[in-house]
C-alpha cells in the first residue's frame, strides 16, 4: 500500500512543476511586488483541503488530531524557515521540484535541508530541539475549539473567505486584459499538460485535492497524517545512513515521488536543464537548507506540514506558523532583495542628478564668444 505514496508524490511533483506553484514566491510577492495573487492560490489549496478533510472525518475514514501549540518553537522555527526558503530559493516542495528540474543549487539546498531536519529530529540537535519546544507550551489545538465553535463553522468561514479573495483576484486579472502567450507548438492533451500556462487558481485547487486525497492513502498504511516533507526527508536520511528500513514509509516514497514527478514534467515539457550556479548561490542555498531543516523541526512542520496541512485542520500551530513564515520571508526579502534594489535606484538617481548638474546651461551655449 505504501506505493500510493510514490504515486501521490509523482502527481504532486508534476502539478507543482507544471503549475509553477511556488509557496516561497507567493510569500515573497507580498513584500516585493505587493501582490497577493499567488497567496490567494495557496489559500485555495488550504480551503479545498479543509473541506475534503472535514468530509473524510465525517465518514470516519480518518481522525486527524491537531497538535498543541508550542509558542516559542512555532514562532522561532517558522521565522528561521521563512528566512531559509528565501536563501534556498524555494520552500520544502519547491526545493524538491526544482531539484527535479535540474537546478544544482536546489540539490545542495535539499541535501542540507534533509540533513538538518534529521539532526534536529533524531540526531545531534534533537536535545536543543526538545528544549526549544518545551519553552512555552499551551493547550491550544484548533481555533474553533478555542472559540467554542463546531469545526464545520471554521471550515465554512475559511471556504467563504477564500472564495471572496479568489473572486477579487479574478476580477483584477480580468481588468488587466489577456496576457501575451507564444503560439502553441503542441495540440490536445499534450498542449494542455505540457505547454499551456496553468491557471494558478486552478493549480491551487488541484493541489488541495491531492492534499486531501493524501490523508486516507497515508492513513491506510498506518501513517496517520497527510502531506509532509520534513519528517519524510529526515527519515530518508535515516534509511540511507543507518539502514533502518522501518523508517521507509509512505512519506519517504512521497518525497521521492515529488522529485520523480517534477523530473518527468520538466523533461516532457522541455524545461529540464542542469543549471550550475556560482559559489555564492551554492553557499546561500546550503545555508538556506540548514535553516529550513532546523526551523521546520522546531516548528513541527514546513510550508507543507504546517502552512498547508495544519492550516486545513484550523490548528493554531498551522496558522501561527503560516504568519511567521511570511514574516521570515519578508525579513529575508528586505535584506536580500528590497533594500539592495532601493540602494540601486538611489544610486542611479544620484548619478542622473550629478549629470544634469554638470551639463552646460543652454543659455551659456547660446551666448556669443
Amino acid at each position: 500500500m505504501i506505493i500510493t505514496g510514490l504515486i501521490t508524490g509523482a502527481a504532486l511533483g508534476f502539478i507543482l512543476q507544471r503549475g509553477r506553484f511556488c509557496i516561497t514566491g507567493a510569500f515573497r510577492d507580498l513584500w516585493v511586488s505587493r501582490s497577493s495573487f499567488w497567496l490567494t492560490a495557496f489559500l485555495i489549496a488550504i480551503a479545498v483541503q479543509a473541506v475534503g478533510v472535514f468530509a473524510l472525518t465525517l465518514t470516519g475514514s480518518i481522525a486527524p488530531e491537531a497538535p498543541q501549540l508550542s509558542v516559542v518553537a512555532t514562532v522561532v522555527g517558522s521565522l528561521l524557515f521563512g528566512v531559509g526558503i528565501v536563501l534556498a530559493g524555494g520552500c520544502a516542495t519547491g526545493t524538491y521540484y526544482r531539484a527535479g528540474e535540474g537546478l544544482v543549487g536546489s540539490w545542495f539546498a535539499l541535501i542540507a535541508y534533509a540533513l538538518a531536519a534529521a539532526a534536529a529530529k533524531t540526531g545531534i540537535l534533537a536535545g536543543p530541539s526538545r528544549w526549544v519546544k518545551g519553552l512555552w507550551t499551551t493547550e491550544l489545538t484548533t481555533i474553533p475549539a478555542t472559540l467554542h465553535l463546531p469545526q464545520w463553522v471554521g471550515v465554512a468561514a475559511l471556504a467563504v473567505g477564500v472564495a471572496l479573495l479568489a473572486r477579487r483576484q479574478l476580477r483584477l486579472t480580468a481588468a488587466r486584459g489577456p496576457q501575451f502567450s507564444l503560439p502553441a507548438r503542441r495540440t490536445g492533451l499534450s498542449h494542455l499538460l505540457l505547454e499551456k500556462r496553468w491557471n494558478p487558481m486552478a493549480t491551487g485547487a488541484i493541489v488541495g485535492i491531492v492534499a486531501a486525497a493524501a490523508w486516507p492513502l497515508s492513513w491506510a498504511t498506518g501513517r496517520e497524517d497527510g502531506l509532509g516533507i520534513t519528517t519524510p526527508s529526515a527519515n530518508l536520511v535515516g534509511v540511507i545512513v543507518t539502514g533502518d528500513t522501518s523508517r521507509f514509509d509512505w512519506g519517504v516514497l512521497l518525497v521521492l515521488g515529488i522529485l520523480m514527478g517534477s523530473f518527468i514534467a520538466a523533461k516532457a515539457s522541455g524545461e529540464f536543464r542542469v543549471r550550475v550556479p556560482d559559489a555564492t548561490i551554492i553557499i546561500r542555498s546550503i545555508l538556506g537548507g540548514l535553516l529550513m531543516g532546523i526551523g521546520a523541526a522546531w516548528a513541527g512542520g514546513c510550508s507543507i506540514g504546517n502552512a498547508l496541512v495544519q492550516t486545513s485542520l484550523l490548528s493554531w500551530q498551522g496558522w501561527v506558523a503560516l504568519v511567521f513564515q511570511v514574516l521570515g520571508v519578508g525579513a529575508a526579502a528586505w535584506v536580500l532583495l528590497i533594500r539592495p534594489r532601493q540602494k540601486r535606484r538611489a544610486a542611479r538617481a544620484a548619478r542622473a542628478e550629478a549629470t544634469d548638474a554638470s551639463a552646460p546651461s543652454p543659455a551659456l551655449e547660446a551666448a556669443p564668444a
